[in-house]
Order: structure tokens, then sequence, then C-alpha cells
């Protein structure tokens, strides 16, 4: 099987193939997600298009719209705190965007003419792009758009939920701040009735985003990136994570517990009405709670429980999720409705043999991940979300680590579907009222996800093998235990500070690299829970098989690696072999743009730490962890490529990644013999250069072939070869589909050093939102729609817009002959 067609069978979604359990648990948590709820009498509307974006300015007022060009933006609400808030500003000018946004994206590179020697890191750190305090023309933005409040909504409760803004965001409805967050990451809600019009006048909101500091030490993308969306609701109502669900295994069947919070106004009388939806949308258990009022505070907490006698649990093979529809009742009037998702699975973390789900042992096979994709920066629709967990999943990885961040909603609702679990981490490992805050509403926002297994309060903090330390991570692991009594903590260390410090406040101690050092500590601690919380941090730039520092090229054997990190097969031998290591988790499943190891450097923008590129193409390693993740699937698969002129006689390295019990290498009809694969190992073949076909059978221990792959010697590069995720989609203006370009010779052979400029162009109610080649050298525009194939492949993302109808994706380059995809979009799925 050539490198195309498994990239090809990852492009279409295909996860864990061969489950039919897995198939069968998923279409079923797709039917229950899809079964009619009952209408809710508040109204939530996603704030998707509508938006006008233009660049203010961090340190010139008039180019920032006037926001504090008299000194007195704070001196007097609602008067002319900005030209840019005002209803009747013209915005005429400003560009039309869709959220999620992200306008760093659109920023160009900007390396610095010199760097301080010792800096190198931190000058390299995001990317080049020329945001932050030194560009202070590209780091602030302004959104704008109107608000969909009538009359009718007048002594309603109502309010805006962002789900996360980069960064220290300013919303302004009617001229009025409102409220804000400083976080790019966390979520939160803006309470926005009092500036409101009910007359009919337009209200207007307006953000201002300043995206001049950062909070990581990656690219993390500038606007309003995540969804954003506007909930009106009664005076009387659940607020935003108002609900928080626990699922418990009981035998056969479950325990639930619900806490529900009620607002309004003191002692308000009202009533909460619960139902319990399975997996098959039957009703499986409903009840009234004891009449209550709201006190002190405007609010009002009850408890609830039922007993299931029967129960589908949350499983990685069956992720099934269940849904509480909760009620509030006023005088015997519903008057708020709420839609909950939840899974019921319990976890456990034990010091000798590992992690449980649901009581059995599961190895976490984990990716960490920051929010970055090639052609839309830190903006990822949904769709694409779920196209990079399938990516992982068919890499054979059950865990993800949101590293360094909390995740996005959307992407948790596709974890609980899809039985992906997650490690959620917040931003501050410090206890200031912000850092406090933040972690509240990491943890309120996200407690209903099954999918999450661990909170995680820090990563290589300074301070972490210090009594400071240890002081700090204890009061964080206290709020949430607090918050959520029902998950344990972990937090990732790195260096020698493991015994000290913070260490002794988390009931998981993550190791970062020093995976070597785990069996001493354990000997000293064989109670305490461990996990590799990073590991690897293998390096290598995919389809290339010789390292050239000039070129900031990394071969891509599994052999080159930073100082403190290790090769894939080195740590996993480690990991596989210790039951009493729970897993690890490989920094990173996917590259992504800053932090350019090993070349902090210009050209490098990119890191090159990924299984997978910064557009999901698979380089080799991803095989290696595919081989030993996923043991069911025999599989076979064979490095480099097999295209060397000049070369002929001379040896190149063959590799074969696989888990079969023997491999027999053919070249061009010839063996050149058959070897047994080690366990959790790989197999090498030094091999005179001969063009033609380079083949590497996967054989069982008799000896007979289970599966192959196989290199071409191509010729000239002809054509292009066209692949999608999906070829119907919904028209709702954000499905999308992934395609994958590959330029081929005459035969339909990958040509694998092509290079060739590529030209991308989208027909019919569809929008080309990004493009990338996966090169960590690449300066194109995200956007473009000219592009390098960088070794044979390119990727371009087609986003339906909303209306039926056929799309059409056709690709030209240079010397090539066309290629063309048709999809087609429709109103429902």
């Amino acid at each position: 099987m050539d490198t195309f067609a498994i990239d090809r069978r990852t492009m279409i979604g295909t996860s864990l193939a061969g489950s039919a359990a897995l198939i069968a648990g998923k279409a079923q948590a797709a039917a229950a997600l899809a079964s009619p709820q009952q209408a809710s009498p508040r109204r939530t509307e996603l704030l998707a298009d509508g938006w006008r974006f233009h660049l203010g300015h961090a340190a010139d007022p008039e180019q920032d719209f006037g926001w504090g060009a008299w000194q007195r933006t704070y001196a007097k609400p609602g008067f002319d705190t900005t030209d840019a808030g005002k209803p009747d500003f013209d915005d005429s000018a400003w560009t039309q965007v869709t959220v999620p946004h992200d306008w760093a994206s659109d920023l160009p590179y900007a390396p610095p003419a010199q760097v301080p020697k010792g800096k190198e890191d931190f000058s390299a750190a995001h990317g080049f792009r020329a945001i932050g305090r030194a560009f202070p023309q590209n780091s602030v933005g302004w959104y704008r758009r109107k608000l969909p409040v009538t009359a009718a909504d007048k002594g309603r409760a109502i309010w805006l939920e962002f789900d996360g803004v980069f960064r220290a965001s300013q919303v302004i409805v009617n001229g009025y701040v409102a409220g804000g967050s400083e976080s790019g990451y966390a979520p939160f809600r803006v309470d926005i009735a009092d500036f409101l019009n009910y007359d009919g006048t337009p209200n207007q909101l307006a953000i201002r985003i300043d995206a001049s500091l950062g909070e990581g030490w990656f690219y993390e993308g500038a606007g309003v990136y995540r969804h954003a969306r506007l909930v009106v609701a009664a005076a009387l109502h659940v607020p935003q994570w108002g609900v928080f669900v626990r699922g418990e295994p009981h035998g056969s069947g479950a325990q639930i517990a619900i806490t529900t919070q009620v607002a309004g106004s003191q002692g308000v009388a009202f009533q909460l009405r619960h139902r319990v939806i399975a997996p098959d949308g039957a009703v499986v258990a409903s009840g009234d709670g004891a009449l209550a009022t709201v006190g002190t505070g405007g609010e009002a907490l009850q408890d609830q429980s039922f007993s299931l006698p029967s129960a589908r649990l949350w499983t990685l093979r069956d992720p099934a999720l269940y849904r509480l529809e909760t009620e509030v009742l006023a005088d015997g009037n519903v008057v708020d409705a709420v839609q909950t998702r939840f899974g019921i699975r319990s976890l456990r973390f034990d010091g000798a043999t590992g992690f449980f789900l649901n009581g059995e042992p599961v190895k976490l096979l984990g990716v960490c991940n920051h929010q970055d994709h090639a052609g839309v920066g830190s903006a990822i629709p949904d769709a694409l979300h779920e196209w990079r967990v399938a990516q992982m999943q068919d890499m054979g990885a059950n865990a993800w680590r949101s590293a360094h961040n909390p995740p996005s909603q959307a992407l948790l609702d596709i974890c609980d579907a899809r039985g992906m679990m997650m490690i959620a981490e917040t931003r501050l490992n410090t206890t200031s009222p912000e850092a406090l805050d933040e972690l509240d509403r990491m943890i309120l926002s996200s407690r209903n996800h099954p999918s999450i297994i661990l909170w995680s309060v820090g990563n290589e903090e300074g301070h972490q093998g210090t009594p400071r330390g240890r002081r700090l991570s204890d009061r964080l692991v206290a709020r949430a235990k607090a918050l959520d009594p029902t998950r344990l903590t972990t937090q990732a260390m790195d260096s020698g500070w493991y015994e000290d410090g913070a260490a002794r406040s988390v009931d998981v101690v993550g190791f970062n690299y020093r995976t070597d050092k785990i069996a001493a500590f354990k000997a000293k601690y064989p109670h305490v829970p461990v996990i590799g919380t990073e590991t690897a941090s293998t390096v290598a730039t995919r389809g290339e098989y010789a390292n050239d520092a000039a070129r900031h090229v990394v071969r891509a054997y599994d052999t080159e690696a930073p100082w403190w990190a290790s090769t894939g097969e080195a740590w996993w031998q480690i990991v596989a072999n210790d039951p009493g290591i729970a897993g690890g988790f490989i920094w990173t499943g996917f590259d992504y743009r800053g932090e350019p190891t090993p070349f902090p450097a210009w050209p490098s923008v990119s890191s090159y730490f990924g299984a997978a590129d910064i557009c999901g193409f698979p380089k080799d390693n991803f095989h290696y962890y595919r081989a030993w993740w996923r043991p069911d699937l025999p599989q076979v698969h064979l490095l480099p490529h097999w295209n060397w002129p000049g070369r002929e006689g001379k040896p190149i390295e063959v590799w074969a990644h696989g888990n079969t019990a023997q491999v027999e290498l053919v070249l061009n009809g010839r063996s050149l013999g058959t070897k047994p694969m080690p366990r959790n190992g790989h197999l090498v073949w030094q091999v005179a250069y001969a063009p033609g076909k380079l083949v590497a059978r996967g054989l069982d221990a008799k000896g007979r072939e289970v599966t192959r792959d196989q290199r071409i010697t191509a010729g000239p590069a002809t054509g292009l070869r066209l692949a999608t995720s999906a070829k119907r989609l919904v028209a709702d203006g954000a499905d999308l589909a992934v395609v994958a370009v590959q330029v081929v010779d005459k035969a339909g052979n990958p040509v694998p050093a092509a290079a060739n400029r590529l030209h991308f162009a989208v027909s019919g109610d569809a929008r080309l939102i990004g493009t990338g080649n996966g090169d960590p050298t690449d300066h194109d525009p995200d956007k473009t729609p000219d592009r390098l194939a960088f070794n044979g492949l390119a990727q371009a993302l087609v986003q339906a817009g909303k209306s039926d109808g056929p799309i059409e994706l056709r690709v030209t380059g240079d010397g090539l002959a066309p290629a063309s995809l048709l999809l087609f979009a429709h109103k429902s799925a």
C-alpha cells in the first residue's frame, strides 16, 4: 500500500477501521444527539455570520477608532467610549468575516533583523508572525455586528457566550463596556440586558481585542477564534454552566446525581423537572424536584438523583451519550429549559496497575496538541476538529492533552462523541484572582464532558519543585476538587524536580520526558500514579530522509530528537512494558506554528515535532505508533520513497514499521531476506539502490502474507490526484471538506519530491478557507489559492455555503494535467 492510499483512508475519517462495535457505537451516539428535543422557551443563536472586522492600533488612538483618545475611556459609561461602538458608525469598508476568525493567520511574516544571543527560542516562538508589541498596527482587532434583540425580549435575561477570544477583550454594547476577558482561552459570559434597546433601535455589538501580549510560547492566533452565542432566557432561568451531572456505574445500572443552579429574583418560587434520555432516545428516568425559592444573591442550588436499573457505559469503542433535559417551572408553567449531554463511566488511576476506565485497564495512548492548523490558524471549524481527532484515532491514539490551555467546547463535544479521552489544562499555575477565575471557568464549562479524565493545573512551571510551587498547586487542586469531586488532577513537570514541590499536590504525577527516570521514582513512591504528560519530541520533516541544516530539514527516520527528548521507540518501549505507567502523550500529534525546534530561526516558522505535519499528513513515525497502538490491525509501512537518481548501486537505509510477525523485503521481484519484527521495534536494511519497485511483505508466523506496502520509482510529474474527507456536505455555512492533493506521474505513482506550484479554484456556493502543504519553512499566506506542493502533497479546505447544490474544486499545476473534485451540499446531512 502506498503512502497516499493510507492518507486517503485517513482522509475519509476512518477511525479504528474494522471495528464493528465502534461504528455501531458512533451511529447510536449520533442517533441520540439527533433525536427530537423538547422546544426550549429560551433562544440561543450562534453568532457566526454578520461580522465586520478591522485592525485597530495598540499605540495610536486615531487609528484605534478613538479608544482612549481623551484619557477618559472609563470616565462616564456609554459616553463616547469609541467611535466603533456607535450604532451609526460606518463600517461598510470593514472586512466581512465569519466567526470563528483568526486575524493573525492573515498577517505577514516578519523575521527580526537580528536576534540577541541566547534569545533564539524566544524570537522564533510564535512563528515570526508580525504581531505583538513590536507591531502595534497589527495587534488590536475590532469586530462589529448587530444583535438580534426585539421588544419581546425586554425583561428577560440576555447574555453573550464566548468559547474563546484571544486576547484581552472588551465587549461593548451600544457604547457601554459590558465585560470581557483577559484570558485568551477560558470561556466567558457577558450579561448585556441592561445595555440593550427594546424600542426597535438597532443594538450594536463591538469587541476590541488586544493581542499585543501572548500567553504561551507558540503561535496563539488573534480574534474571536472560537464560537460566540447570544442567549435570551426568562428572568427565572438556569444560568450558563448551571447544570452538573454525574453518571456513576452501579452494578449493571447507574446512579445519576444532578446539581442545578437557578437564577432569578430573590424569593421567586420555582420547581425543577428532569428527564434522562438514553442514547437510543428513550426516556429512562424523570422526576420533579421539591418546590423551592431563589435565595439571597439571586440564585439557588438544588440536588436530585436517579437510579437506572440498566445503563450503557461511555467507552472508547461505544461512547454512549445520555441527555438530561432540565425544565424550570413557575406557577406550573415551563419558563426555561436546557439540555445537557453526559456519559456514564468510572475512572481510576493506580500506582501499580495504571489507568482503568469502567474497571477495565486502558493504556493511555496520547497526543498533545495546540489549536492550530494550516490555512486557518487557531480558528479551527468544527468539522476540521473532528477530522483531526479522526486522524489521531486512525493512528491509534485514545487520549488528547490540550496543551497548554483549556480546549474548546466544540473539540470536547467531538471527543465525547468519538470516544477520545482528554486532559484539560489550565493556562496559569498561580493563585491570582485572574488565574483562579480561569480555572473556575475551565472546570464549570467542561465538567459534564465524559471525555475529560484529568484536570491539569500546570506545565513545566519554574516554581514546580519549590515550597511555593507546592502551595500554589495545593490551592488549584483544592479548587478543582471543590468544583468537580469526580476527577483527579495532574501537573506536567520537567527537569529533576518530580519529588518535591507540586508533585506532592496532584493525584497523578506527570513526567515531561525523562521517561527513563520514572522507574526510580516509582521504586521510591510505588503507590503514586504516573503518566508521561509529554513524551518523545521526536523531530522530522515529512518526506525527507537526510539531515540538511542549511535547508532546515530533519530526516524522518525515528532517530532525531532534541537533548531533552527521545525517539518514539525509546519512550514507548519503556511505557508499553510497565503496567504501572498509565500511559504517555507524545509531543505532538500535529506540527504547529511557532517553536520551530530544532531550527529556532528563519526560515522555519512551524514545529517539527508532530507525528503528522501541520496539514495532518502522516509522517513516517505516525506509522510506528499506528503499528503498536493498533495491534489488532496487521500492517507494515515502508520508508523511504524509492526515487534516488544518481545513487544507483549505493546503499539506501530502508526501514519497515509494522506489527506482523515477520517482514520480507523484495526489490524488483528479488527477495532481500525476511526478518522477525521485534515487539515495539522496527526493521532496517541497507539496500543498494536500483530503480523499480520495493515491496515490504508483512507475514504471519507461518510465513503467509497478511499485508504489504510498496514504493515505486516515479517518473516525471504529469498529473494530480485528489481525495476528500467528505463528498456530501451540510449546507450550513460551516461544514467543510479536507482535500488532499497529490502529484503523480503518468502511471499514477506518487512523485515524492514534487514541488509544483498549484492553483485552487472553487465554484458553487462554497469558499476556499485555507490551503497548506506541511512545509515548516513555507511562507505563503494561509488563504492563498496558489501554493507549492511540498514533497508531493498539498491540502485545501473547502467550506460549504448555505445553499443546496454542487461544489467543484478545480486544481491546476505548472506542467500538470488539471484535476477536479465534485462535492454536493445539502440542507440536511
